[in-house]
């Protein structure tokens, strides 16, 4: 009786093991499975595009990569910038690295600069690393520096506007200084201290006396 006991107990459990065998997940599975963390950080890396049928004014301030194929009028820092060949930006360009493929007005200050052949910057380009393929247009200045990042904008001539000033004051003053400066006029020669032309009004008494 007891032997028979233990072989039916054995028949019913045993479907129910392989039952639950089956629905537990495995480690390799649950190991595969990406954490939320990893997501999280896949997703950061994604650059930021913006469309070429956007056209932003402002500057533009991102940590990560930006691919750029709209109008920029303003500033843009990033830490990695592509300029499509439809792209225009306006200001100054400020990021690690940068690869130039449409149009850029202003400076460009960043460690490694890439003009590819259908680019056109009009501006200082300030680089650790420059390359330009054949066929692009730079009108600009070039300058090499172990850290273009840190490099400040070139300050305002402010001499200009006191040296326009320092001439309006000399031109004021100049009437005042000729006038003050003009001699007197020596009084007409004639006893009494007349004028000729007083003289010559009364003919008449000048030939009686």
């Amino acid at each position: 009786g007891v032997v028979a006991t233990t072989e039916i107990l054995k028949t019913f459990y045993e479907p129910v093991d392989r039952f639950t065998k089956k629905d537990a997940p495995s480690h390799d599975t649950a190991a595969a499975a990406p954490s939320p963390s990893k997501r999280s950080s896949m997703k950061s890396k994604a650059p930021s595009i913006l469309s070429a049928d956007l056209r932003v004014v402002g500057s533009i301030v991102s940590d990560g990569e930006v691919q750029l194929d709209g109008t920029v009028e303003g500033d843009v820092r990033a830490g990695s910038l592509t300029i499509g060949e439809e792209a225009t930006v306006k200001g100054e360009v400020v990021c690690e690295t940068v690869i130039v493929r449409g149009r850029v007005e202003g400076s460009v200050r960043s460690r490694q600069v890439q003009l590819a052949s259908t680019a056109r910057v009009e501006g200082d380009v300030i680089h650790a690393s420059l390359s330009i393929e054949s066929g692009a247009y730079f009108d600009g200045h070039c300058k090499r520096s172990s850290d273009p990042m840190s490099e400040s904008k070139p300050a305002a001539k402010a001499p200009a506007a006191s040296d326009k000033s320092a001439p309006a004051a000399s031109k004021s003053d100049a009437p005042a200084a000729a006038r003050s400066e003009a001699p007197s006029a020596p009084p007409p020669a004639g006893s009494g201290g007349s004028s000729k032309p007083g003289a010559s009004k009364d003919p008449l008494a000048a030939k009686s006396s």
